[in-house]
C-alpha cells in the first residue's frame, strides 16, 4: 500500500517522519494544492493522499489551539464577488443544481479511521477574512477545498488531518506554531497506524 502526504509548507512537514510514506510539499493556497494534488494522482496513483496541516478555528467551533482534527467537509468560502449589499458566495446565487451539489465536498473515507474529532471547514485565498459566513464550519484552511475536489473527481481514496494553531479572527494574533505542528505530527501518526502505515 502506498500513501503520500501533502504538507502545505516545510514547517507544517518538519517534524514528519515515516519509513513507508512519502511526503511532499505541495505549497500554499488553492492553486498550488491542485496542481501537486493533480500532479501526484497522474504520476504516482497512491492508495490514499493525506493533507496534512495547520488551520484556524472559528470562536464558535467546540476546537481549540492545540488540538487536531479531521475534515468532513470542506467549502471554497471566499468564491463569490462583492455587491453594494456586502460579499455575495456564489452558492447563495440561483445557478445551476450541480453547483449547489458541489459547494460543499464531503470526505466519503471518514469512516476508514476513528477516535478523531470531525471539523467542517472553509478553505479561503484570505486568511481571516472577515466577509465570509462562518457560521456553519469550525475551522479554516487555505487548501483544502481544492485537495478534495482534485481526490474526489479522480476517485482517489482521501484524508484531510488540521491542528489548531490560532483562532480565526481578524485581530487574533496569538498562534501556536510549534504545538501545533508537533500536535499535527503526533495524530498524523495515529492516522497512518489505523490505515496500516
Amino acid at each position: 500500500m502506498t500513501i503520500t502526504v501533502l504538507f502545505p509548507t516545510a514547517t507544517e512537514a518538519s517534524r514528519f517522519q515515516h519509513p513507508r510514506v512519502r511526503s511532499v510539499i505541495s505549497g500554499v493556497g488553492l492553486t498550488a494544492t491542485a496542481y501537486a494534488t493533480g500532479k501526484l494522482i497522474h504520476q504516482e496513483r497512491p492508495d490514499w493522499l493525506i493533507l496534512a496541516g495547520i488551520a484556524g478555528v472559528y470562536p464558535h467551533a467546540p476546537l481549540s489551539v492545540g488540538q487536531v482534527a479531521l475534515v468532513a467537509s470542506e467549502a471554497e468560502g471566499d468564491l463569490g464577488f462583492f455587491t453594494p449589499q456586502g460579499f455575495a458566495h456564489l452558492s447563495a446565487l440561483p445557478l445551476d443544481m450541480d453547483f449547489e451539489r458541489r459547494h460543499t465536498l464531503h470526505c466519503p473515507h471518514i469512516e476508514a479511521v476513528s477516535g478523531f474529532q470531525l471539523a467542517r471547514s472553509l478553505s479561503l485565498n484570505a486568511a481571516m477574512a472577515p466577509f465570509v459566513n462562518s457560521a456553519a464550519v469550525d475551522i479554516e484552511n487555505m487548501e483544502g477545498a481544492a485537495f478534495f475536489h482534485v481526490c474526489l473527481q479522480e476517485n482517489v481514496r482521501f484524508l484531510q488531518l488540521r491542528a489548531i494553531s490560532n483562532v480565526a479572527q481578524p485581530g487574533e494574533d496569538d498562534w501556536d506554531m510549534a504545538g501545533s505542528v508537533q500536535a499535527l505530527t503526533d495524530g498524523l501518526h495515529r492516522l497512518l497506524a489505523q490505515l496500516g502505515a
